[in-house]
């Protein structure tokens, strides 16, 4: 598992949050288009969502606005079309009222449009309680008054003559009239019908509509560019906050000095943004803190023991000295002292060994540098095969090594001692009979180096802690003469001195140890001094 300030953590962080890393739909058993639109909706950033909120505000503001302004225009034309009609009825009743007879077959809708002042398209029809109604219009153009059909007749004789005025649709041909019917005295028994027509109105109201949508179209997409500028601009500092996360998210704040600089920069702390920079801010400080006090806690614990393994070497010198010196005397000593001896001596080289370890450790978390020279690490790793083999002559030793030199930049003495403790901890951690494979091989701009065995493995319980200080093993693969837990934690230390990688791959009968080296760069080709002219 990828954890903060490891390589590649920022660009999984990156792919997780863009829905690439794979999700639990399916395991807890949801429909495959609940979790499709689950997913769509995890995709919709932030700006994304403001647009969207304002569009849809912008869009029901725009219909509401359309159709109240509609409605009521249309209404106000309705009602000046009102107007219009009785003012034609007033005049069709006073040219019924005037010397011209008006009864018996001489009733006709002629009667009401042969007035001045009719316009054009007006329908009239006289409509008796008992008898075949008469129905006529003014034409447009020169045609004169037209007699309707039964149908538009039948129309108009079914407007209610209660004073008020009826919308009648007349067909496809003539449309929607306004119409109004009423009964005069002149007329015994007789409905007079006047009726307006509203194309024009409906006409007026539909421009008035296409043009309500068409500014509320281009209002809208202007909205949104503006809005998408504004929105852009008022989240740069959420913006500059991930990408600020990231950066921190990348830094290796596990080892080595911190440096945690990075700030946000907060242009107005009065705005919400502003607010949640501030204290980003402040949390970054507080965790520059805290970092630094565990670096100089750890700065601490390291001096302590580099000073302490400097100082332990000259007494176990001493000792170890002064053990040798005991076995050089010429006079007969006790079993049991050549004994104690011998176990002082045998326990000081141990100690030795595990103070020069411990002060290589601490060198390398102080940053020291290292020698910076080519190393053949082929022949690095054949003499220390030999070296094992030597040490264990019950295990088969295999070597393969590339024809052309596996050239890494290094210090040789710490890339010889990675060599032999990965050799080491192959021969001591398997039986006898063991084959053990060394190899180094050349992979694009890295040199690998393997230490293979067939061995019994690794248990998966220690696997995670494989390469961290004092990691012991189960009995199984335990050191005959005990273990230090030092040897894989030097490995990796030394490797990450030089800028590569150790890992470990072990099931049972199979377990492989991999360093990854940046291999040196190739010489440059020499220049030839062009011949003079």
């Amino acid at each position: 598992m990828i954890q903060p300030g490891d390589t590649g953590y920022a660009a999984a962080a990156r792919a997780n949050a863009t829905g690439a890393m794979p999700v639990a739909g399916d395991s807890l058993g949801l429909p495959a288009a609940a979790e499709a639109q689950r997913k769509r909706r995890r995709e919709w950033t932030l700006q994304r969502r403001l647009l969207f909120v304002v569009a849809a505000l912008l869009a029901a503001v725009s219909v509401v606005v359309g159709v109240v302004s509609v409605s009521v225009f249309h209404t106000s034309s309705v009602a000046a079309v009102d107007i219009d009609l009785r003012s034609a009825m007033d005049r069709a009743v006073l040219n019924i009222q005037g010397p011209l007879p008006f009864s018996g077959d001489e009733e006709s809708a002629d009667v009401l449009l042969d007035i001045a002042g009719q316009s054009a398209g007006t329908l009239a029809a006289v409509v008796p309680d008992s008898g075949p109604a008469d129905a006529a219009y003014i034409a447009e153009g020169a045609q004169g008054i037209l007699t309707l059909g039964p149908g538009s007749t039948a129309s108009l004789a079914a407007v209610p003559d209660d004073g008020q005025a009826h919308t009648i649709d007349m067909g496809r041909t003539l449309g929607e009239f306004r119409a109004l019917a009423e009964r005069k005295d002149v007329a015994p028994d007789t409905r007079v019908v006047l009726a307006l027509p509203l194309a024009e109105v409906n006409a007026s109201a539909r421009e008035l509509a296409v043009t309500i949508a068409v500014v509320a179209l281009a209002g809208l997409v202007i909205a949104l560019g503006f809005g998408s500028f504004i929105v852009r601009r008022a989240l740069v500092p959420l913006s500059r906050m991930t990408e600020t996360a990231l950066h921190v998210s990348e830094l290796p704040l596990d080892r080595g000095d911190v440096a945690l600089a990075e700030r946000v920069p907060v242009d107005d702390e009065r705005t919400e943004v502003g607010r949640l920079g501030g204290a980003f801010n402040r949390m970054l400080g507080h965790v520059a803190s805290a970092l630094s006090a565990r670096e100089e806690s750890e700065q601490k614990v390291r001096r302590f023991v580099a000073d302490a393994s400097h100082e332990l070497r000259t007494p176990l010198a001493s000792i170890r000295g002064y053990a040798e010196l005991t076995r050089l005397h010429g006079g007969a000593l006790p079993p049991d002292v050549v004994h104690a001896i011998g176990r002082i001596e045998s326990e000081s080289v141990r100690m030795t060994d595990l103070v020069e370890d411990l002060l290589l450790l601490a060198r390398l978390d102080e940053g020291r540098a290292l020698a910076a020279l080519p190393v053949d690490l082929g022949d690095v790793v054949v003499e220390a095969v030999g070296d094992a083999q030597a040490a264990g002559p019950g295990h088969e030793w295999e070597v393969r090594v590339p024809d052309v030199a596996a050239i890494v930049v290094g210090d040789e003495p710490r890339l010889r001692q990675v060599v032999t403790n990965l050799l080491a901890n192959a021969r001591v951690h398997t039986p006898d009979g063991t084959s053990i494979v060394a190899s180094v091989r050349r992979d694009g701009a890295e040199i690998v180096l393997s230490i293979e065995d067939d061995g019994p493995g690794i248990p998966p319980a220690l696997a995670d802690s494989l390469f961290e200080r004092f990691a012991r093993g189960d009995s199984s693969r335990s050191r005959l003469a005990g273990s230090t837990g030092l040897g894989l934690a030097i490995v990796r230390a030394v490797t990450l001195a030089h800028g590569g990688t150790a890992d470990v791959e072990s099931e049972p009968g199979s377990t492989r140890f991999t360093v990854r080296l940046p291999a040196a760069p190739a010489p440059a080709a020499p220049t030839v001094p062009a011949a003079p002219a």
